[in-house]
């Protein structure tokens, strides 16, 4: 039995003959959303008979585009709150309302708390969820009655931890609890890539899957451990690790070299994170004069996050071996060689310091005098006594009133007296003998 059906899409009418129960309408558009009824005509009596029409369906637009999702992070006690915000989606597209799954890279890895796909309601264009401190990707989906839009894959980097300190204790040969995961990044470079991630879980020790077997030796990890409280994902611990340490595999690149007269200036670029193969604990920095005369070896150890240095001490116009090695637990690395030479000293170098240092005695002697005549202006010399010692001496026939006249007239010097006292000794009580005032 073959019928006639007729469409009514908008303001289309179409008219098919259908042998089965569906019919597909093309050259329709894809951003714009239509209403569809449908009636059938019977054909096999003599006069057509034509069914009522159907209610409107309404048929929402397609999701061609992916969605716009951005996303803040709030750090709280080992846990991240991620928090989606998107841009809404055309009207045409929702008539028949819109859901949207979100899921993320650490539940489906299947740590604890793993949780099924989140389903928002039609009216929301936001959701939150809880993740670790770990690096995830969150995929955003959007659904009506026409598809789903393309995934929209948001990374979301590693929270950012300061001061990563060696691992001094893992879980690697432990009995996992049931609740707790353990991740481990394999770094080659400072970024974190979730897909390159060994997890294991209490499930998978059961089963006999070992983490150890998957992980490369001269590697570095980044140690993550996660545990499930109040049903969200917490990370208690996270370390840099290595399953096992060798010494670095290649050596430093020069990339300055300034020499001077008694120093020279060295400086470098970092040694990769593949060819660490160990944990840098330092560079060991060597200088040995090689002409005019070899003298020892003398050795620097400068600190791993440093890349430069000043070289100091050395002989003008000589020649120096230097040598620059990474350092880790398990040793010193490949060298990087290189010959200095120092700068010769300039006559005119060694004259203009002669120079400066008889302008500078000059200058001091100067300074000398002025400052003296100057403090001989402000604070004048105090006048001394004429008499520095006093010696009696008494002649035969002299009394002592005698000397004292005797004694002033051999000093030829004149000297002014405000106020003189004479004492005798010897006597119980000294009288004043007499006050003079004037000149003698």
């Amino acid at each position: 039995q073959r019928s006639f059906v007729f469409f009514w899409i908008i303001s289309l009418l179409i008219t098919c003959s259908l042998t089965s129960d569906n019919v597909v309408v093309v050259n329709l558009v894809r951003s714009s959303a239509y209403q569809v009824r449908i009636r059938q005509l019977a054909i096999k009596y003599k006069s057509p008979l034509w069914s009522n029409w159907s209610p409107f369906l309404t048929v929402p637009a397609a999701l061609d585009r992916k969605l716009e999702v951005d996303h803040t992070s709030r750090l709280s006690n080992g846990t991240r709150q991620v928090t989606l915000t998107w841009k809404p989606i055309p009207h045409q597209a929702t008539l028949r309302g819109v859901t949207y799954s979100v899921t993320d890279t650490h539940s489906s890895h299947g740590c604890p708390c793993k949780r099924k796909k989140s389903q928002t309601s039609r009216d929301s264009n936001h959701h939150t969820l809880h993740v670790s401190y770990s690096a995830v990707n969150i995929t955003v989906v959007a659904r009506n009655e026409a598809g789903k839009s393309p995934e929209t894959v948001l990374h979301v980097p590693a929270a950012s931890a300061a001061d990563l300190k060696i691992c001094d204790q893992t879980l690697l040969n432990a009995k996992l609890k049931r609740r707790t995961c353990l991740e481990l990044y394999e770094l080659q470079d400072a970024d974190l890539n979730p897909e390159s991630v060994i997890v294991l879980t209490a499930r998978k020790q059961k089963k006999g899957e070992g983490i150890k077997s998957s992980m490369k030796n001269f590697t570095r990890y980044l140690y993550f451990e996660h545990r499930c409280h109040n049903g969200k994902p917490r990370t208690v611990k996270v370390c840099l690790f290595y399953l096992k340490e060798g010494a670095p595999n290649k050596e430093p690149q020069y990339d300055k070299t300034i020499p001077k007269t008694h120093s020279v200036y060295l400086s470098w670029k970092e040694i990769s994170y593949e060819h660490h193969r160990g944990f840098l604990t330092n560079y060991s920095l060597c200088s040995m004069k090689i002409s005019p005369q070899k003298e020892p070896k003398e050795c620097f150890n400068i600190s791993a996050s440093m890349t430069e240095h000043h070289l100091e001490n050395l002989t003008p116009g000589a020649k120096y071996n230097i040598t620059l090695a990474g350092v880790t637990r398990a040793g010193e690395g490949l060298l990087a060689a290189q010959i200095i030479e120092t700068l010769q000293e300039k006559p005119f170098n060694v004259w203009l310091s002669f120079g400066l240092l008889v302008v500078f005695f000059i200058f001091s002697a100067v300074c000398t005098v002025i400052i003296k005549r100057i403090k001989a202006k402000i604070f004048p010399p105090i006048p001394r006594s004429v008499i520095l010692d006093f010696i009696p001496r008494y002649p035969e026939k002299e009394k002592p009133e005698q000397v004292f006249y005797s004694q002033q007239e051999m000093c030829d010097t004149k000297e002014e007296v405000h106020e003189l006292t004479l004492y005798q000794p010897g006597l119980e009580e000294t009288p004043v003998l007499g006050v003079l005032k004037g000149e003698w």
